[in-house]
């Protein structure tokens, strides 16, 4: 290991599940994404918590993902979001709901349905109110109407996707997603002989449009500790903690330069550190040259010069250090949106793109 770790705690994800749920009506079902590793932690680990905790649903990107969910022992339902036609086999062996978004994969969902005797198949219709990325269309309402009443599939939910609805600037936008998407929902509903399950809103949607929170939610930044505003971040608890050590401690005199490229030039006399953590990592080249930086005992240490594959170095000339020392790159106190801000991104893409070989430790604290 190269003695970064990455702890995540179970508490905080306690926490931010709670507050989520307290958000919501009682009678409303809450769905967690897992997607991603669930969000660069461990997905089999938060998912096991979250089935603990009382979640209603789990949501993946891909089939295998949700595979390693069944292998690990995970029962609760498991959609997923981005199904491919070719793992359709692999899906229905391991009792995963594929979501339905567009005319081809429908066609093709049914096909198989009827090749391998599939009857009444848990399914999910994805429409699209706006975001543009999947989804049926209105012009796919008719062919849908008359597709859907075959005895293969069975219309579990009817769902969409909210594009802004962090941004209070785009209000009259996500109202006008939500009024096309319940058009939507009213027409299948009413071809339908049960009631599906309706859900449209992220985290950002639970907390800035309750009107619209419907029969389930989804969410998934939220449950890792971010609200996507500093008016809900207060709310959260990060669950990933990203630490590492000094491995070496440099004097470089003025006139010297530092890492490939010779990425940095001392325009006089520099102290830096070599910490354990790169860009195979998760820590890219975009947090080099004094954009991105780490804390050491509580000061924000730059990241000088290129960022390598195994290592960055930070300028550590007013810090009081010495090797091996804890080097913080977000935790609790110092948030990864922080970080990511710094280099013109979002939370996201910083904690989702943890590398593997980072040593995950799960917590209950």
């Amino acid at each position: 290991m190269s003695g970064a770790i990455l702890k995540i705690s179970l508490a905080n994800l306690t926490h931010n599940y709670n507050y989520l749920r307290s958000k919501i009506a009682t009678n409303v079902k809450m769905l967690g994404v897992v997607k991603a590793v669930s969000y660069g932690t461990d997905s089999v680990e938060v998912s096991r918590h979250l089935e603990d905790l009382g979640i209603d649903y789990l949501a993946v990107a891909y089939s295998e993902e949700g595979v390693l969910l069944r292998k690990k022992g995970i029962r609760v339902p498991i959609l997923v979001l981005h199904p491919q036609p070719v793992n359709f086999k692999l899906l229905i062996d391991n009792n995963l709901e594929p979501s339905l978004y567009s005319i081809r994969v429908l066609n093709l969902f049914l096909d198989f349905a009827k090749r391998f005797e599939v009857k009444n198949y848990p399914v999910h219709l994805k429409y699209n109110s706006g975001l543009n990325r999947l989804g049926f269309s209105d012009s796919d309402i008719e062919d849908v109407l008359e597709k859907i009443k075959c005895k293969e599939i069975y219309i579990q939910s009817i769902f969409s996707h909210l594009a802004a609805s962090e941004d209070l600037e785009e209000k009259v936008f996500t109202n006008e997603q939500i009024c096309r998407f319940k058009s939507f929902f009213e027409k299948v509903k009413n071809t339908l002989s049960h009631k599906p399950i309706i859900h449209q809103v992220n985290t950002s949607g639970i907390l800035n449009y309750p009107s619209a929170h419907f029969d389930m939610v989804r969410t998934g930044i939220g449950l890792y500790g971010y609200g996507n505003d500093a008016r809900f971040d207060k709310n959260f608890k990060p669950v990933a903690s990203l630490t590492s050590v000094i491995s070496q401690i440099h004097e470089i005199s003025k006139g010297e330069s530092l890492g490939y490229n010779r990425g940095f030039m001392a325009k006089e006399n520099t102290k830096t550190a070599t910490i354990a953590l790169g860009h195979a990592d998760g820590i890219g080249r975009v947090y080099g040259n004094k954009k991105g930086f780490v804390i050491i005992n509580g000061s924000k240490a730059f990241i000088l010069g290129n960022v390598c594959m195994d290592m960055l170095m930070v300028d550590i000339t007013n810090i009081d250090c010495k090797e091996g020392d804890e080097v913080i790159v977000f935790n609790n106190e110092h948030s990864a949106s922080s970080l990511a801000e710094a280099v013109g991104t979002i939370s996201y893409e910083l904690i989702t793109g943890i590398g593997l070989r980072v040593k995950r430790i799960i917590t209950d604290k």
